[in-house]
């Protein structure tokens, strides 16, 4: 007997892997268990994933549905993992409670550089995984070094063809091949969720704008996030959409919205703020949005490469600056739509969906910010990044990366042309570094 366990989070990841069984990405099985998890900061208030609308159209894929939440309760799911001594009670546990038996394994998670999808998988410590991609992270490098008695067991990564052409980084470090989940069968599987959400509002053709609550995760602060979003319905409202509506991230805070409120009864638009938690494409679909605004949410790209509408970013520029610490995950994504998708200012850029970059030189720039950010993990990537540095570093592309990060790497750029005479050697680097320690000390 063969069970495959599928961990989800969210919906657009469990409508990802609902197009990845119909187009047969996963082999067949005898049952297959869809396990949901709750990763908010307070699972108790927000809606979870298997009672949003829209899931009982995906339900269909799966023989049985089990909380992770319940399953680990009390502990919280993106900060509990098994002890290694006690990784063998668990995984004996869970086949008692789930009647597995002595069943063969196979798992699907998403963000396996963390949990809950890293513990999960350590509990199953036999079990072939499949690691699937619902966003625009995948294009990026691995966060965090992989155990490799996890790393090993990863077969492929599934994920969707966000950006024709560009290639992921993600887990390459451990030979895993990317797998494309076809897009008509992404669409399909969307097209079935169209009519859900029987609450929505009526709207036509307006500006959509999307929010991220980039404050949970530390990225902005709330002020900082309610000004963005305050930003994108100023810029839809200049480029002449007198019609808005506001996607909140299901976390966000009420008095986001109410500050938006005010602020389109000051310019005169006709504001909607959504409160049923359905998926972008599902707007999409319905609404058919003259323009999509958002900062780097996935959803602008699904939005121009699925469904061929005008997109705009807002506040990737400060972003990039502000990212901390460089690794940051979050900054392959906000590189990519930064150099792909037009700023929401640029009125000619919106209008004509004018892109700065083509794929080719994208992949060029997603290496080589890749290495930047990890170098233990990809030392096959400096050879890239060297060769993107010395040919392309401009005054567009210096938002991409810190003086301070490539001068510890020695990379090209790492200091001014006049003092490119200075051999990059690792005598050179132990002396600045001495002499560093020796000016904080002088100094303390």
């Amino acid at each position: 007997m063969t069970t495959q366990i599928f961990l989800a989070s969210t919906l657009y990841g469990t409508a990802t892997l609902a197009a990845a069984l119909d187009s047969d990405r996963f082999s067949d099985a005898d049952r297959r268990i869809l396990l949901v998890c709750n990763n908010a900061a307070a699972p108790e208030t927000s809606t979870p994933l298997d009672r949003m609308p829209g899931f009982e159209r995906l339900r269909d894929r799966f023989d049985e549905v089990l909380s992770w939440n319940e399953t680990i309760s009390p502990f919280h799911p993106g900060g509990w993992a098994p002890r290694p001594d006690d990784v063998p009670l668990w995984e004996r546990y869970l086949r008692l409670l789930w009647q597995l038996g002595d069943d063969d394994i196979e798992l699907a998670v998403e963000s396996i550089q963390v949990n809950p999808a890293l513990g999960f998988t350590q509990i199953f410590t036999g079990a072939p995984v499949t690691v699937y991609a619902d966003g625009l992270m995948s294009y990026g490098p691995t966060r965090n070094k992989i155990d490799p008695l996890v790393g090993t067991r990863i077969d492929r990564l599934l994920h969707l063809d966000l950006v024709q052409g560009l290639t992921p980084v993600l887990l390459t470090e451990f030979g895993v091949e990317p797998e494309i989940v076809p897009t008509d069968a992404f669409l399909k599987v969307l097209a079935s969720l169209a009519d859900t959400g029987d609450e929505l509002p009526a709207a036509e053709e307006p500006a959509l704008l999307l929010g991220q609550y980039l404050s949970a995760l530390d990225i902005l602060t709330a002020e900082e996030e309610e000004d963005l979003h305050v930003r994108m319905l100023k810029g839809a409202v200049g480029l002449g959409h007198t019609r808005v509506v506001f996607k909140p991230h299901p976390s966000a805070p009420a008095r986001w919205s109410r500050a938006l409120e005010k602020e389109a009864e000051r310019l005169g638009a006709d504001l909607t703020v959504l409160d049923t938690p359905v998926l972008a494409e599902v707007l999409y679909q319905r609404m058919r949005p003259a323009l999509v605004v958002g900062c780097f949410s996935t959803a602008l790209l699904t939005a121009s490469a699925l469904y061929g509408l005008p997109v705009a970013r807002v506040g990737t520029g400060k972003l990039l600056e502000q990212l901390a610490p460089y690794e940051n995950s979050n900054r392959v994504p906000v590189t990519v739509v930064d150099a792909l998708l037009p700023e929401l200012s640029d009125r000619a850029a919106v209008a004509e969906q004018r892109r700065t970059v083509d794929v080719d030189r994208l992949n060029e720039l997603v290496r080589a910010v890749s290495y930047a950010m990890q170098p233990k993990i990809y030392p096959t990537l400096r050879p890239a990044a060297e060769a993107y540095l010395t040919k392309h570093l401009n005054q567009r592309t210096w938002s991409y990366f810190k003086r301070r990060r490539l001068t510890s790497l020695a990379l090209p750029g790492a200091v001014p042309s006049q003092l490119a005479f200075i051999p990059r050697s690792a005598t050179v680097r132990r002396v600045a570094r001495r002499a560093r320690s020796l000016k904080r000390s002088v100094g303390g």
